[in-house]
């Protein structure tokens, strides 16, 4: 196990890199100013020339090693940066650095993320076990289409729907904002959908597989009730294609916020992340990136560790 964790481990630095490194050259090529202001106006230009220079905008190369060494931490243990992950300060937001906008922004995103993913999980289980054990019949079918409308609806659609019925026309919710439990809900429901329908499906075809097995004929001849032996026996060994999938799902639910967070307005980095991109923040940009990339590289180490703990054949890969 301890091994396999460190192998693992090493992979996140080198991932990081080439991550780092693709993100800013796309971030580079992004057509605009992100010294000009919102409504176009640009400052004198001796003050655009000086900003380039105290920035690096003019020198892509010096940028891009000047901005790796702060963000990792090596300036500073160089003794060349003040405070070590210095992810510099926001072109577009001059008052705020891209620590403090982390700070505000990623536990608000995260709070939605696992809210989805912990609804996803509640539905995606409870359909799949349900149409697993009675394959064919009518609530398979039922979580069938439930399956094909979740994957194929995109979440600002879904999101839209449900603002303009459960806020807009009948009130039970807020339109947006967030600071209250009311909040959560109906950005959660909507990010979680296409989720749920994921996992209903992979729990489906593990359960009509284990039913089949041999330990479950066993069990249902030992006197064990179809249901029983299912919660009992087959759910575990047909949870764990879930489980593989879980990490980097969980991964993309905190990523993929992004519209979801805009269409119920709430204030996390999804906002912040576009509005980066439209007016070419670029420390904003990679900011964010580097920060959800090491999120998605520890989600999958701990997925991969757990599914190890599970499955010790694992450990020999």
């Amino acid at each position: 196990m301890v091994s396999l964790f460190l192998r693992r481990l090493a992979l996140i630095p080198p991932l990081l890199l080439a991550m780092y490194t693709i993100t800013f050259a796309l971030a580079w090529l992004i057509p605009g100013n992100p010294l000009e202001n919102p409504e176009g106006r640009r400052p004198p230009p001796e003050v655009v020339e000086a900003m380039k220079k105290q920035y690096h905008l003019d020198d892509p190369v010096t940028f891009y090693f000047e901005y790796l060494g702060k963000a990792s931490g090596v300036s500073w243990a160089l003794g060349n940066a003040p405070r070590p992950f210095d992810l510099g300060p926001s072109l577009r937001q001059p008052d705020w650095t891209v620590n403090e906008i982390l700070r505000d922004a990623l536990p608000v995103s995260v709070t939605l993320g696992c809210a989805a993913m912990l609804l996803a999980l509640a539905i995606g289980l409870t359909a799949g076990v349900l149409s697993g054990l009675k394959p064919r019949g009518v609530v398979d079918a039922a979580g069938q289409i439930f399956a094909m409308v979740g994957v194929s609806v995109p979440s600002f659609v879904i999101g839209a729907l449900l603002l303009l019925v459960f806020a807009a026309k009948l009130g039970w919710f807020p339109v947006g904002g967030w600071g209250h439990v009311s909040n959560i809900v109906l950005p959660a429901i909507a990010l979680s959908l296409p989720f749920s329908a994921a996992v209903a499906r992979l729990v489906r075809v593990g359960m009509i597989e284990q039913m089949t097995t041999e330990y479950a004929r066993t069990a249902r001849a030992k006197g064990l009730s179809r249901s029983q032996v299912a919660v009992r026996h087959a759910l575990k060994n047909a949870f764990l294609p879930v489980l593989s999938w879980l990490g980097p799902a969980t991964a993309v639910a905190l990523t993929g916020s992004f519209v979801v967070e805009k269409v119920f307005a709430v204030p996390g980095l999804g906002r912040h992340f576009v509005d980066a991109v439209l007016g070419k923040d670029i420390t904003l940009i990679m900011g964010i990136t580097l920060a959800y990339g090491l999120l998605v590289a520890v989600l999958n180490l701990a997925v991969d560790m757990l599914y190890a703990w599970i499955d010790p054949r694992i450990q020999q890969a």
